[in-house]
């Protein structure tokens, strides 16, 4: 039996005859339009024709793709390809095929058993390829990404309230401003142990003698009027960072306001560990995440976000990008990504 043939008009493909109950109904592929006619999406005829299913004027499939002169198509097509294959419906997120279509998704998925009827979607996906600039801030519920061997890798997308639990410091603190890091020769009680601000200078294990702070630890205790010193941190954390001492004095701060105790995430490749529920020192269980500070409209590359991703998973911890400009009073916005398997 000879499949429906569709004719390309103003950048859909609209098939007429029984393409409703055939394609729409049964299936999930485009939208109705008058009757039983619908228009197909580029990427959902492209499917349906590479499948043996559709005919589209008197185009096969490799014509179809050069028609669409659109470098992101054949990604898009893989990520709805691959998708499909994996039992899901799912719709190009624009006006007509979906209602309030993302403006950053490319796709909307739906859960297993539902379709565009009924709207009940699992992810807002973005598509993108692994050369391609993607902003952080901008990223919906879950990202795909097609490598240059057309592997697909997919990703989840949060945007997580980083609460806790841990107590602050209400005492007062005197310290030396030493280089690049500040020692209270005669910290009071709690500073490290209940609070876990700085070091013991004599190790982990210490339980008295000096503590020794890093320039944003002692920095937000100042602020705040908790501690004193002979000199400026802002002016020192300057000197030796320049602005990105101030963005990452920006997501301490947010961090510490919020009951989570961040830490240096150095031996992790980040910028800080956390933990969001810090009671004593000495029964301190794992950081639960790993935060990255970045300029607000920064754009990471695909292989940055997996490196990210993959750091964290392999540590048992999830990766969180705080976005933050400088120590001026805004909130940073913090967006966390992880594998996932659809």
């Amino acid at each position: 039996m000879n499949e429906p043939r569709g004719r390309i008009e103003e950048g859909v493909v609209r098939v007429a005859g029984d393409a409703r109950q055939r394609y729409y109904d049964a299936r999930g592929y485009g939208r109705p339009i008058e009757g039983n006619e619908i228009a197909l999406a580029p990427v959902e005829a492209a499917h349906l024709l590479f499948r043996g299913d559709l005919r589209v004027e008197d185009m096969d499939f490799p014509a179809f793709v050069r028609r669409f002169e659109d470098p992101t198509f054949l990604v898009r097509y893989l990520v709805y390809a691959d998708l499909r294959e994996r039992g899901f419906y799912l719709s190009p997120a624009r006006e007509g095929w979906v209602s309030d279509p993302p403006a950053d998704a490319h796709f909307v998925v739906y859960e297993r058993g539902s379709g565009p009827w009924d709207d009940e979607r699992l992810y807002e996906l973005r598509v993108a390829g692994e050369r391609e600039a993607i902003g952080v801030a901008d990223l919906p519920g879950a990202l795909a990404v097609v490598d240059e061997e057309s592997e697909v890798t997919y990703f989840e997308v949060e945007r997580p309230t980083m609460n806790g639990s841990s107590t602050g410091f209400s005492g007062t603190v005197e310290a030396d401003l030493l280089a690049d890091r500040a020692i209270a020769w005669d910290p009071p009680e709690g500073l490290f142990s209940a609070a876990f601000y700085g070091q013991p200078l004599s190790g982990r294990q210490g339980a008295d003698g000096p503590i020794q702070l890093s320039l944003l630890e002692a920095a937000y205790l100042a602020e705040r009027g908790s501690l004193s010193t002979d000199g400026s941190i802002l002016e020192r954390g300057r000197a030796v960072e320049g602005e990105r001492f101030e963005r990452r004095l920006a997501v301490y701060t947010a961090l510490r306001e919020r009951g989570v105790v961040p830490k240096t995430g150095f031996k992790f490749g980040a910028d800080f560990r956390v933990y969001a529920d810090v009671t004593s020192v000495d029964d301190l269980g794992h950081s639960e995440s790993l935060v990255r500070a970045l300029p607000p409209g920064c754009a990471r590359s695909p292989r940055e976000l997996s490196l990210d991703v993959r750091l964290a998973h392999g540590v048992r911890k999830r990766m969180v990008f705080a976005l933050a400009s400088a120590n001026d009073g805004t909130k940073p916005t913090f967006v966390s990504v992880g594998r996932l398997t659809p």
